[in-house]
Formats: C-alpha cells, sequence, structure tokens
C-alpha cells in the first residue's frame, strides 16, 4: 500500500489528487482491483489504452497512459500523462516493492545461449556455499527452497520486481536471474541494479523482433550500460565477436574469460570432453589454476564452467566449495540432458533452437562420436518454430544435414503457421540428401530411436525442457524426454 505521490517522478504530467492511497497496480485490466493504478501500455498484438474504461470500471483510481494516445475524460481518476509507459510500468513497479534490487545482490545473464545453464550453476555454487539463492529464468522461479513455473524467461516489471520482494522477504541475499533481449528491449528489468552482468555470446535469434543484429545486441548492452551498478563486474565471453565488442566499449569493471585466449582473466588451458563428463584445467588470474570435474558434456558447458566460475570468484567464494559444486552439478532439464533407458546408444535432448546452439550441440557430438564409436553416427531430430525469426531455419538446415549423418526434419512449435511450410523453408538450406521429412514429432522420434545401432549419437534438438507444443493457439501436452524414453524402452524391450 502506497500513496499515489510515492509512485510518481518530476517528469510525469498529473491531472488530479496525489494523495490517494493505492492498494495494487496492474498492466492488464482483468487484473485490476479497487483502488489501483491501471498503466495502459502497448503490447505486441493489442494496446492497453483501449482498456482504460474497463479498468475503471473495475476499480482503477488512477491511470498512465501516454501522450497523444487517450483522451481524460472522468474527473474522479487522477491522470498521469507519460512519453513512455513501459518505462513508467518499471518505475512504478520498483517503487511500489521499495526498490528491492537494492537489498539484494543480483546476477544478470544475457546472451542468446547459455543463460539458464549458466545462472542453474551459479545457484548450486552459492548453495554449496550456504547462501540463500533465488532464481528467475527459462525453466522456474526458485525463491530458497520454493519453485514456481516460469511464464517468461523474464517476466514483466511487476511480476519481476514482485518476485525480487519475495525473495528478500525469505531471507534471499543473492539473485541469479536471466535476462532475455526482450526484456530489455521492452524495459521489463528498469530501475532494477544489477552487482554483476554476464555476456554469455549472440548469434541470430529473435531478428522477427529486433530486425537485425545491431539492435539486438544494442538492446543486450543496456544491462552493462544503464542497469549494471557503477561499482559492479561486467563479466564477458571474449571469444565472442560482440563480447569483444562489449568488453572494448565498456568502461567499468570487466571479468573476461575465454576457452583459448591466455591474455583472458580466466581461460581454458586444457580440456577432456568425455560421454559421462568433462575435465576442464583453468587458469584463473585470480585463483591461478583451477581443476575441475563436470558431469556436464560438451564445449558449450565449459564455457557456462567458465563464466560461472568468473561469478563465484566475484562474489569470494572459496575455491574448494567451488570446484566440490562443479563435481556434483546435475544438467538443467533439456539442456544437453541424456537419456538412458539401458540401450547401447547416447541419447540426447537439447533445447538447441538457434543456428549458433545447434552448430555447438553437434560440433560437441562429433567430439564425443570419436571416444563411443569410430563407426557410429549422428542422428539429428529437429525442427524450427513458427511465427518467429523465419531467416534462422535454412541456416539451421544446412547445419544439421551438414553436420549430422542422417536427419529427420520435423515439427516443433508451428504456433499458428503450417508446418509443411516451415520445413520447406529449411529445406532451402539443405544441399545433401541424408535426411527425410515426418511431420508428426512423435513419429519422428520414435523413427529415429529405432534407427539408432550401437555406438550411434541419437540428439533431439530444438524443445528442451518444453512439456507441450503449441498448435493453433492451443499448447497441447509433450515433452522430448518422455516421448525418447518410451520409444527407447520399446525398441530396447520389445
Amino acid at each position: 500500500m502506497k500513496k499515489l505521490k510515492e509512485l510518481l517522478r518530476e517528469d510525469f504530467k498529473v491531472y488530479g489528487d496525489i494523495n490517494k492511497t493505492i492498494f495494487s497496480f496492474a498492466y492488464n485490466s482483468k487484473e485490476v482491483d479497487q483502488n489501483s493504478v491501471f498503466i495502459a501500455i502497448s503490447g505486441l498484438t493489442t494496446d492497453g489504452h483501449i482498456f482504460i474504461d474497463e479498468a475503471i470500471k473495475k476499480g482503477a483510481v488512477a491511470v498512465v497512459y501516454e501522450t497523444g494516445r487517450f483522451t481524460p475524460h472522468n474527473k474522479n481518476i487522477t491522470w498521469i500523462e507519460v512519453s513512455d509507459s513501459r518505462n513508467a510500468l518499471s518505475w512504478i513497479a520498483s517503487r511500489f516493492y521499495d526498490n528491492p534490487s537494492k537489498k539484494l545482490n543480483l546476477i544478470g545473464i544475457t546472451g542468446t545461449n547459455g543463460k539458464t545453464t549458466t545462472s542453474f550453476i551459479i545457484h548450486h555454487i552459492l548453495k554449496k556455499a550456504g547462501k540463500k539463492t533465488g532464481v528467475i529464468g527459462t525453466i522456474k522461479y526458485i525463491i530458497d527452497n520454493i519453485e514456481k513455473t516460469a511464464i517468461y524467461t523474464t517476466p514483466e516489471a511487476k511480476e519481476f520486481q514482485s518476485l525480487l520482494q519475495q525473495m528478500l522477504m525469505q531471507g534471499v541475499e543473492y539473485v541469479v536471474s536471466e535476462v532475455s533481449s526482450h526484456a530489455l528491449a521492452l524495459k521489463r528489468v528498469d530501475y532494477t541494479e544489477f552487482k554483476i552482468a554476464v555476456f554469455t555470446n549472440l548469434s541470430r535469434d529473435h531478428l522477427d523482433f529486433h530486425k537485425d543484429m545491431e539492435s539486438y545486441f544494442l538492446a543486450k548492452r543496456r544491462l552493462f550500460t544503464e542497469l549494471l551498478k557503477e561499482n559492479g563486474f561486467a563479466i564477458i565471453n571474449i571469444d565472442d565477436t560482440y563480447g569483444r565488442k562489449l568488453a572494448t566499449e565498456l568502461r567499468k569493471e570487466k571479468i573476461l574469460y575465454s576457452l583459448k585466449n591466455p591474455e583472458a582473466d580466466l581461460y581454458v588451458n586444457n580440456y577432456n570432453l568425455k560421454v559421462k563428463g568433462t575435465n576442464i584445467k583453468i587458469i584463473s588470474k585470480k585463483n591461478g589454476k583451477i581443476s575441475i570435474n563436470s558431469p556436464l558434456i560438451g564445449i558449450p558447458n565449459i564455457y557456462n564452467t567458465l563464466a560461472a566460475v568468473a561469478v563465484a570468484e566475484v562474489l569470494e567464494v572459496p575455491l574448494d566449495i567451488i570446484t566440490e559444486a562443479l563435481k556434483d552439478f546435475k544438467a538443467p532439464p533439456g539442456r544437453f540432458e541424456t537419456v538412458d533407458e539401458g540401450q547401447k546408444f547416447l541419447a540426447v535432448v537439447d533445447y538447441a533452437h538457434t543456428p549458433d546452439a545447434l552448430e555447438r550441440l553437434l560440433l560437441s557430438l562429433k567430439d564425443l562420436k570419436e571416444q563411443i564409436s569410430k563407426d557410429g553416427k549422428i542422428i539429428t531430430v529437429f525442427g524450427c518454430g513458427g511465427n518467429r525469426d523465419r531467416g534462422k531455419r535454412e541456416q539451421m538446415g544446412r547445419i544439421a544435414t551438414e553436420l549430422s549423418d542422417y536427419v529427420i526434419l520435423t515439427s516443433d512449435n508451428p504456433r499458428w503457421e503450417e508446418p509443411r511450410q516451415i520445413i520447406k523453408d529449411i529445406e532451402n538450406g539443405v544441399s545433401k540428401t541424408n535426411y527425410i521429412v515426418v511431420l508428426d514429432r512423435i513419429w519422428a522420434i520414435k523413427i529415429a530411436a529405432k534407427l539408432c545401432q550401437k555406438g550411434d549419437i541419437l540428439v533431439v534438438a530444438g524443445k528442451g525442457h518444453e512439456d507441450y507444443q503449441e498448435i493453433k493457439g492451443f499448447r497441447y501436452p509433450f515433452s522430448d524426454v518422455e516421448i525418447l524414453r518410451k520409444a527407447i524402452r520399446e525398441n530396447v524391450y520389445s
């Protein structure tokens, strides 16, 4: 509960009483209560200004609207005119919940790939160190020992600040948050103070929203230039082209990490990829030589581990706790997740849904194949989501067919598009004939499992942890892991 005047800013143009007591605020008219503030924002599909009258009927006593989008008409309402209602929403949210980020150690992770695994590794290390820790991310929200299903990777400002306040009330000291490019572009985390910001990488994705790579980069860059505390730390992957650009431009304290560059603050001196895990030798300017035995598989997870170690070093976590935590860390659902039902081939489910992520995944699997069997094959099942960046489809088709021995093109989340058209777009990038099309994803996975022989590697890519398939506005229950598990059992024990 706040006085309205406590939520306002000098540049807001206010018409009406500012001493009203405000019990809540909302940007969705359906969530408006008595004595609330309604903030009309322009969404991706609709404009909140058309719901202002509905919000007033439901009990809103103050309304925030953008200049030129609405004409105030009710003298009993306090009208607040702003130039950017999304910015105003973030301001009001942070004030209503008493600026919780100021009292927390907030770690923000942004990048195209690796955010989820990196956040889970950091969370695991901090828990090992005895710290009460929270997570905001793609798979779930964690408040110490309480878990909630995630709606968005980075929720809207109201929900984001509310989560931070809940964490504070539960005694949480550290919060690890994935920060998506959408959230940064749409100002969901504005007026939040980050102690540490991590840049994992940047490659093609979300160009249906950002339009071009430069805009995509500039959205990510905001975390470091506008939201990172003056005395905060930027942790950056300098093997990435955009990471190097960010490191060059940024004038804040930086920790640079690399798989190969000895000039970085943390770099890998040597590594050994195995089917059951990875041995990594790290050289750290802070801690010297660090030897890590991780159950995680693949080069992308070496990068995720490096980023997490860098964060742990900044937070002064003892080295023995870091290495011990990494030894027993379990990968998040759908992130290079292995499925073992007693079969004689390696089966992997991964969230890889961008060209870069798919390429890194398949290159890692090619390395592993050499250890498993010289005659083994990589069989890949994948598709692309509908109503998203169409330009990446042919790139992913080329990558999959060039780096796999055999590919089954199938449906992902087609949303409102026709699966056949999506697959045609993928086929535009294919120059080889080592693939078939199976529109039904369940049958595609079953056929792939049936094809696998001893020493082969089967990878089902694109959906990872998701437990649904989105078709024509509906979400149907669907789990790659469970379907693959059942398909393998049918072949092994039939």
